[in-house]
């Protein structure tokens, strides 16, 4: 990895989403509005529903529950809409579980579809979606004949092999990590890091301002 490139990485995570995804993350937005309202309406037909199936009367369904009549028919009409405290009620009188009463959305599509982003030998593909904040990467680096050349930045990051082997250069220390360890460091030290050996390494990389810190494995560059 050359310096170039670790400046480009530092950019990459900070880089503004382009337009077009802010307008696609706005119309996910508007589409998961919908299912919720979607949702929300079919509360009071399933309520009527279910108090029909158990033979009961709003006002022997009021008498169980503590809750009026006429809020009953405007639960069951759709003039009002359902809260928690109503529904938990209205459950416990029936004796059914809360996802019956509002029915639970259909889970949206959780995969993360990202381009890939490649350059000179290297290979990183976004494993989170949200802008700012913590930000995850899968990395797959071949092997080179880069020299360490260490940069700075703000931030804080972490870093866990999947297969290979990941020599870093972390201030003083100059260490190899193997599959299934981990580091973790402040970006404000001189650090470098890519393919310890003439083998590509496959790496998670998580950069952020904060978080849950792991377990940092270093020792001293020997003289």
């Amino acid at each position: 990895m050359t310096a170039a490139d670790r400046h480009d990485h530092r950019h990459d995570h900070s880089r503004a989403e382009p337009r077009e995804d802010r307008r696609e993350d706005r119309g996910e937005g508007h589409r998961e509005d919908a299912r919720i309202d979607d949702v929300l309406n079919e509360v009071g037909p399933r309520l009527r529903r279910i108090r029909r199936e158990r033979g009961a009367t709003l006002a022997e369904l009021s008498t169980a529950t503590g809750i009026s009549v006429s809020t009953l028919s405007r639960l069951e009409s759709g003039q009002r809409k359902p809260s928690l405290e109503l529904l938990l009620l209205i459950a416990r009188a029936h004796q059914v579980p809360l996802d019956e009463l509002v029915g639970a959305p259909p889970v949206g599509d959780p995969r993360v579809k990202a381009r890939p982003i490649v350059r000179h030998g290297r290979t990183m593909y976004p494993l989170t979606r949200q802008p700012g904040g913590l930000q995850a990467y899968k990395v797959v680096q071949e092997a080179g004949s880069e020299v360490p050349d260490p940069r700075v930045h703000e931030g804080y990051e972490w870093l866990y092999v999947l297969s290979g082997r990941l020599r870093l250069v972390l201030g003083e220390h100059d260490v190899v990590l193997g599959a299934g360890e981990a580091a973790e460091f402040d970006t404000r030290v001189p650090h470098w890091f890519g393919p310890a050996g003439d083998r590509p390494v496959e790496f998670l990389s998580l950069f952020g301002p904060q978080g849950e810190r792991m377990h940092v494995r270093a020792r001293p560059k020997s003289s």
